[in-house]
């Protein structure tokens, strides 16, 4: 459990808005350059001569490091503290950001985005576990509704940052202006936030465990941008085989990285499925929306990256109290009507072609999705956590970051191949305008899935699990 004197921060008080701030600053700070890559994706390809398959590494080279360590981020932060954990990833992620800002090549840009994702590992579990550990169960819901309103703007806001950044400056500074968000997060976590940990935890990591999941999504992930060849067959095996290690590792080891008996619990396994499937269709979401906004509809990276501003709004508003109808009539109903309201926003995007109105055929759409996205994104945060006892507070969170970070990785790899897209494809207005129709299909078929799967299996948590959690 966290440590006795920091478990009772109120809400109001200046501590919780310290906590509150310093979180969704770190996470923030890592959700705005996963958007504002996007957006500068299609001109970083132009400037480094770089391929669709090295713009899918770096999107996934950081998501791939994220997902295969995240866990073993929690459980660090268990261990030696949550918000000093929290620090070192934050400081480790500006020096990476830093790196990405000065990259002379794809490769070297690869590279960074990987030390970037370690960065991300360290801090993304730290930021939300520092909520649950220092507030009152009863103020944990709506803190975290607080946490996925304020994140999610910085997700929304990316867009319209990078699209400035890249059209007025350079892609360079999407990366550099992590450094005084990070100099900022790093104050106010130090000065105000108060430490938290498992008196518990062992002080054995599952290096085994994280080695071998980050072969097992690496090896599929390689398989899936490279599909056809040798290489990618080779790849595919070694995904599969680490993949069915992982679980035997995790099955015999006394202190696994990821607890397999958490699953035994039908609404957190319930909920990391649906965390999988809609996390996954928003990842390929964004990176097709922004591209075909750019390279069909001819328009200028600022005004793609605007177009979600609206979306940015419906978070600010209406995410916390999202978490507070999770709370009042259970989370079933929310991640069910939240994910199949994305999905028809989703459907509405196919309306963005050559001569589209901003009015007429995207703002119907992002607004649509937005209030899917507002109703779910609190509720299934909470629900995964409130499934899991207090002390896996930081293994719980890595838990469903993970699996979201996967879903986002699996779907950005799958989805170009899967629709037909290859080599310089994406700066091809006809042939990029028609795989981005079935993509957006097959996205909104993902998060309709994902909803039923909400439907037909997450039950509102037992009264004595009163933790409560990110996604």
């Amino acid at each position: 459990m966290s440590v006795p004197e920091c478990a009772a921060v109120r809400m109001g008080s200046p501590t919780g808005r310290a906590v509150v701030a310093a979180a969704t600053l770190g996470s923030g700070m890592a959700m705005l350059d996963g958007t504002v890559v996007n957006v500068a994706l299609r001109t970083i390809g132009k400037d480094l001569h770089a391929s669709l398959a090295q713009l899918q590494w770096i999107t996934n080279a950081y998501l791939l490091l994220l997902a295969s360590l995240i866990l073993m981020g929690g459980s660090f932060g268990d261990r030696f503290g949550r918000r000093r954990v929290f620090v070192v990833g934050v400081v480790w992620f500006a020096v990476a950001s830093l790196i990405c800002g000065v990259a002379p090549s794809p490769e070297v840009l690869i590279a960074a985005r990987a030390l970037q994702g370690i960065g991300g590992a360290l801090l993304t579990p730290g930021s939300l576990a520092m909520i649950q550990g220092a507030f009152a169960p009863e103020d944990r819901a709506p803190a975290i509704g607080a946490w996925s309103g304020l994140g999610s703007i910085a997700a929304a806001v990316g867009p319209f940052v990078g699209g400035a950044l890249v059209d007025y400056a350079s892609w360079r500074w999407i990366f550099l202006l992590n450094l005084p968000i990070a100099a900022l997060t790093v104050l106010v976590a130090v000065r105000s936030v108060p430490e938290t940990r498992d008196p518990n935890a062992s002080s054995h990591f599952d290096v085994a465990g994280a080695v071998l999941a980050a072969l097992a999504l690496g090896g599929t992930t390689y398989a899936l941008i490279e599909w056809g060849g040798l290489g990618g067959w080779i790849a595919a095996i070694l995904g599969v085989v680490a993949g069915v290690a992982f679980v035997l590792v995790e099955a015999h080891e006394p202190e696994p990285m990821l607890r397999l008996e958490l699953f035994h619990d039908l609404t957190f396994s319930a909920s990391n499925v649906m965390t999988l499937l809609v996390y996954g269709a928003l990842g390929a979401l964004t990176f097709f929306v922004v591209i075909q906004l750019q390279t069909v509809s001819g328009w200028s990276a600022l005004s793609a990256g605007a177009a979600f501003v609206p979306m940015t709004i419906i978070m600010l508003f209406l995410a916390a109290r999202g978490g507070r109808l999770g709370q009042r009539i259970g989370p079933r109903i929310p991640m069910t009507v939240g994910p199949l309201v994305m999905a028809l926003g989703t459907l509405g995007m196919l309306r963005i072609g050559p001569d589209v109105s901003y009015v007429r055929d995207v703002l119907p759409a992002v607004v649509v999705f937005g209030l899917g996205l507002a109703m779910m994104v609190a509720p299934l945060t909470a629900t995964v956590l409130a499934a899991a006892p207090d002390e896996n507070a930081g293994i719980a969170s890595g838990v469903n970051n993970a699996v979201a970070r996967a879903g986002s990785l699996l779907a950005v790899a799958a989805l170009p191949i899967a629709v037909g897209l290859r080599g310089a494809d994406y700066a091809d207005p006809a042939v990029f305008d028609q795989s981005f129709q079935r993509a957006m299909i097959a996205c909104a078929g993902l998060l309709a899935a994902g909803g039923l799967v909400s439907w037909f299996t997450v039950r509102r948590p037992e009264p004595t699990a009163v933790a409560e959690m990110p996604a």
